[in-house]
């Protein structure tokens, strides 16, 4: 049943107790002594800009269920400003603006925003391409304005009010469009209700201990407004978000040692880069308790540089699975990955992703591509077989944006209690401990007449050749009678390497395994198409798109 809900509420009860706690450390310049200087904001100055700016939206009229664009950089004024749209009880549309020109504005044009609340580049944006942004109606600039007229944030935050009255929204309100990154698909956007918000913080509070004493660094800025509405203080990075791969790794590491960082949630990417050089260079984070990881793949020698001399006695890596549509799903920490599962990775199990978190259900169901509109037993395969993943509870969402043809291949509907279940799109079984292991993505399984193959099992038994860095499985032709292929990306010292050699080596270290020995044709790329954000999800689409020109040479 339907109950008043805003998460904005959870935030203002934290501000309220907390008043003058630092809640957002921003780094803004070098002193002469060469260390970062800070401008540091309480939880009262935080939740009185919101106010402010909360007044300004709904004096332009800037209220309930106005979808805003915001695309405004990680800091002071994003935490502050968003929170204010949930105040007001307007919708914010969020967009990831890593995932590429193209990708942005169709994904602009898809929400249909009423508001822009933007940094000067978005405007320059909406200039060059008028089309995408026609809906918009109400501008705010946050920064310098020039001549494309609305008002400016620095202007609505010189209103003088009292404390805010919260919109009455209800939980099933909508208070956000999240849209995905498009790396394994088009973007869609995600509905996110204040109910799921709620519970996500939650959620998050309780799995990993969340204190008002914690100091977070966000690498995910929306994290920030998590963080936020738990009482933990946050830590803006001097970093790119959009590119995570490309971040300094002393500035990474000054900032958490600076300000006894306890709390991080960012791309292993990140990890990547900082545990190596926290190895090479003998450095500690001894006030650092917990690492999350999430986004991409996290390899087993990121949880052992961290576990084995970088982090404190006692500290955690962990690795939480799931993905937009449902955020957090399952967890596992990376002491277990170490002597439980990296080594059944390696034989081609598939990747462990770990339990489902309180609340959570986890079901595998029969691998189809069309739609499932209500849910019955039959779906399930008998124990321990793979099949598509399926999530149940309270941080599933229900719907994309006015997308229905996605909404009905990725919902189920249970009508004997009224939930929604969500399809992830990946394959996956669980074992004996109740433990989901991830196979790949169901749109990249290998469908031959001898059975079917799945791409993070069969890469793993690949992988494990020294010379390759990594691989990709395609399919070439038409299901069910596809030709699978390996792609092959070297390592760089391997890449002038005699190439009939190693493509007999890996043959062979294929059919060795009941996986893989399917596997006759081997070719080599010279360097993968990935994400932009981790460098790490494979374009496999257009590797099969490459392969299948290569074959035909």
């Amino acid at each position: 049943m339907s109950q008043n809900q805003n998460i904005a509420e959870l935030f203002t009860g934290i501000a309220s107790r907390m008043q003058d706690r630092v809640a957002i450390h921003v780094p803004c310049r070098r002193g002469s002594d060469g260390k970062v200087k800070y401008r540091l904001f309480t939880f009262r100055e935080l939740d009185e800009a919101s106010d402010r700016y909360a007044v300004g939206f709904a004096n332009m009229g800037i209220g309930r269920d106005v979808r805003t664009l915001l695309m405004v950089r990680p800091g002071f004024d994003f935490v502050a400003l968003t929170f204010a749209l949930f105040k007001v009880g307007a919708v914010s549309v969020l967009i990831d603006p890593g995932m590429g020109k193209l990708n942005l504005l169709e994904c602009i044009k898809q929400s249909e925003p009423s508001a822009m609340v933007a940094v000067p580049k978005a405007y320059l944006a909406r200039l060059i391409y008028p089309s995408y942004f026609k809906s918009i109606k109400h501008f705010v600039t946050v920064g310098r304005r020039w001549f494309w007229g609305g008002t400016t944030a620095a202007q609505l935050s010189k209103t003088k009010v009292g404390a805010f009255k919260i919109a009455d929204t209800r939980d099933d309100d909508i208070a956000a469009i999240l849209f995905t990154t498009g790396s394994t698909g088009p973007p869609k956007g995600v509905v996110y209700t204040h109910g799921i918000f709620t519970s996500q913080v939650k959620m998050i509070k309780e799995r990993y201990g969340v204190t008002e004493d914690d100091v977070d660094l966000p690498a995910f800025p929306l994290f920030a407004l998590f963080s936020a509405a738990m009482g933990m203080s946050v830590v803006i990075p001097d970093m790119d978000p959009t590119r995570p791969g490309d971040v300094d790794p002393a500035k990474y590491v000054e900032s958490i040692n600076d300000k006894s960082v306890t709390f991080t949630f960012g791309s292993p990417a990140i990890w990547k880069k900082v545990s190596a050089y926290c190895v090479e260079n003998k450095v500690k984070l001894p006030t650092l308790k917990r690492v999350l990881m999430a986004g991409a793949p996290v390899a087993d020698e990121i949880h052992e540089r961290l576990l084995n001399g970088v982090l404190p006695d006692g500290a955690t890596t962990h690795t939480p699975f799931g993905a937009t549509e449902c955020l957090p799903a399952c967890d596992i920490m990376g002491a277990e990955v170490l002597s439980e599962t990296a080594e059944k990775t390696r034989r081609g199990m598939g990747v462990c992703v770990g339990r489902p978190l309180p609340g959570m259900k986890v079901e595998i169901i029969k691998i189809t591509d069309e739609p499932i509109d209500e849910w019955n037993e039959s779906l399930l395969v008998p124990g321990g077989e793979t099949g598509e993943i399926v999530f149940t509870g309270p941080v599933v969402t229900k719907e994309y944006f006015k997308l229905p043809r996605h909404t009905r291949l990725a919902k189920i509907k249970e009508t004997s209690t009224g939930d929604i279940k969500h399809r992830m799109g990946d394959v996956g079984h669980l074992d004996e401990k109740g433990r989901l292991w991830f196979l790949g993505r169901k749109g990249h399984r290998v469908v031959t007449p001898a059975g079917t193959l799945f791409t993070i099992a069969c890469e793993a038994i690949f992988n494990r050749h020294p010379a390759v860095e990594r691989s990709a499985l395609v399919g070439i032709g038409d299901m069910p009678n596809q030709k699978p292929v390996i792609i092959v990306e070297l390592k760089k010292a391997e890449r002038t390497a005699d190439k009939d050699q190693l493509k007999s080596e890996i043959l062979k270290l294929g059919s060795a395994s009941e996986l893989t020995s399917a596997i006759q044709k081997v070719l080599f790329h010279p360097s993968f198409p990935t994400d932009i954000r981790h460098n790490a999800k494979i374009f496999r689409e257009k590797l099969k798109v490459w392969a299948e020109g290569e074959l035909k040479k």
